[in-house]
């Protein structure tokens, strides 16, 4: 999921127009998946697809980053790489907050709109795998992008397999479990990026004051 994707400074991106055009639809599919997720979660009370739309966030703040790569400096990028850690583990706390919520109230979500969406997440994410496929040898940046949308098609197939139960089982266990698990995940993530934007930008102030 998100903590397969690369957001090290230290990642070198392609400068092929055929990647960056193949980043620039990524990222874009990722953005307008994540307002669909997460407009699609709120009404339907299902909590999994909010978390799942955090997966499209991190994921279009990653395809952004690996674009401006080239372009910024070290310190903007370790920076860039700080704000999405930052945005993504309060998001991964509102997700374990709106679960609560909705286990203390018995908010039972919709499972048909949790299992179409889930499809069309599944839909989008393959879609992307597949167009950077070509590119899964390259570099590291270009190895974890193609990483990240393969990888979050495993959480797509948990909301989706939440959605079953959902509606075989009239409670909303499946869709708390798969978000407590997906939003765990994701403050793991953001953890992670920003340890090392933190360590990125201590070596560059040790540097500036050598």
């Amino acid at each position: 999921m998100s903590d397969s994707c690369c957001a090290s400074s230290s990642c070198q991106s392609s400068t092929t127009p055929h990647y960056r055009r193949a980043l620039w639809i990524a990222l874009v599919i990722n953005a307008v998946m994540f307002a669909v997720e997460l407009g699609a979660g709120w009404g339907a009370g299902s909590v999994s697809l909010l978390a799942d739309a955090a997966d499209f966030l991190g994921d279009a703040a990653n395809y952004g980053v690996s674009l401006l790569v080239l372009s910024m400096a070290v310190i903007w990028r370790s920076r860039a790489a700080l704000a999405k850690g930052a945005t993504m583990g309060l998001y991964g706390v509102f997700v374990l907050g709106h679960a609560a919520w909705n286990a203390i109230n018995g908010i039972v979500p919709e499972a048909y709109t949790m299992g179409l969406v889930g499809a069309l997440a599944l839909t989008a994410n393959l879609s992307v795998a597949a167009m950077l496929y070509t590119f899964r040898d390259g570099d590291a940046n270009m190895r974890s992008v193609w990483l990240c949308s393969r990888n979050d098609a495993i959480g797509n197939i948990a909301v989706i397999v939440a959605a079953g139960g959902v509606f075989g089982l009239g409670t909303a266990w499946p869709d708390l479990v798969v978000a407590v698990i997906m939003a765990g995940l994701g403050l793991s993530a953001a953890r992670s990026v920003i340890a090392q934007a933190r360590a990125e930008l201590k070596e560059i102030s040790h540097v500036a004051h050598a």
